[in-house]
C-alpha cells in the first residue's frame, strides 16, 4: 500500500489502535481480552482460552472495564427461561472489524503486503458480515415497529443454548432477558444470490420449538428477498434502512 491509496485509507489502519492506547493506556490485560472478543470469541470460558488462559478473577475484572467504557456488550438469551449462558461482542462496527480483519495483520501491511490482508477480508467477508449484522437488524427492528405485521417489541435480542445446537437470531419480547411473553422469532440471512427458502423456514421451526411451544410469528430478515411461503413477515435491505431514516 504505497502512495494516494495508503494516505487515504489510513484512518481505516490507524483510528482504533489510538483510541484504544488512549482508553486503555496501562490496561494491557483488558486489551488481550478485547483483542479475543475480537476474534470471534464470545463465551466466558473461550475468551479465557484466547486470553492466553487468563484466570477467572482477572477476566471478570477486564470484562468490567471493557463493559464500563461501552466497548463490549454483554448479552443473555432472551427467553421464557432464565440462563446463564452470556455472550460478549464489541459494540461498536468498525472496531469489530478492526480487531477481526485489520489489527491483526497490522505488521503484514506495514510490511507493504497489504493485498494479503485484503484477499484474507475478501475470503472472511461473508461470514463476518453476517454475524456482525445481527446487532444493526436487531436496532432496525426496534425502530421500525409495530407495523402491518408485527407488534412494537419492548425488547430484541437473540436466543442460543450453551451447546448452540439451538441459535435463534432474533427474538422479540415484552422485556428481556426473562420474557414473560415471546412476540416472534425471526432468522438473518445476509447473502447476496441466496434468498431465504423453505429450508432457512423449517430450521427456524424447529429451533422456535426448542423456546417456545407457543406459535409465535417467524419472520425473515434476508439481503435476497424470500423463497417460501409460510412466514408471518419478512424484512430486506430498504425496510432495514428506511428505520434509519424515518
Amino acid at each position: 500500500m504505497t502512495g494516494s491509496w495508503e494516505s487515504e485509507i489510513e484512518p481505516l489502519l490507524v483510528s482504533a489502535e489510538r483510541s484504544l492506547a488512549a482508553e486503555f493506556p496501562q490496561q494491557v490485560q483488558a486489551r488481550t481480552v478485547l483483542s479475543a472478543i475480537g476474534s470471534g470469541e464470545r463465551t466466558f470460558s473461550n475468551i479465557a482460552r484466547a486470553a492466553g488462559g487468563i484466570g477467572a478473577t482477572p477476566l471478570q475484572r477486564s470484562l468490567g472495564i471493557l463493559a464500563d467504557k461501552r466497548v463490549i456488550t454483554a448479552e443473555l438469551p432472551v427467553s421464557t427461561r432464565p440462563s446463564k449462558d452470556r455472550r460478549y461482542r464489541v459494540a461498536d462496527p468498525y472496531l469489530r472489524f478492526w480487531l477481526k480483519l485489520l489489527g491483526p495483520a497490522m505488521e503484514e501491511i506495514e510490511r507493504g503486503r497489504g493485498d494479503l490482508t485484503l484477499q484474507r477480508i475478501r475470503e472472511n467477508w461473508t461470514s463476518w458480515r453476517g454475524r456482525a449484522i445481527e446487532p444493526l437488524v436487531r436496532e432496525a427492528l426496534a425502530r421500525l415497529l409495530p407495523d402491518a405485521n408485527l407488534p412494537a417489541a419492548p425488547a430484541i435480542g437473540g436466543y442460543w443454548t450453551r451447546t448452540n445446537d439451538v441459535e435463534i437470531d432474533v427474538v422479540g419480547a415484552d422485556r428481556a432477558p426473562i420474557a414473560k411473553e415471546l412476540l416472534f422469532v425471526g432468522s438473518v440471512k445476509w447473502l447476496e444470490s441466496s434468498p431465504f427458502d423453505r429450508h432457512d423456514l423449517a430450521a427456524l421451526h424447529r429451533h422456535r420449538a426448542a423456546l417456545t411451544p407457543a406459535p409465535v410469528p417467524v419472520i425473515a430478515i434476508s439481503r435476497s428477498g424470500t423463497d417460501c411461503a409460510g412466514l408471518d413477515a419478512a424484512y430486506g435491505p430498504a425496510e432495514l434502512l428506511a428505520a434509519w431514516s424515518s
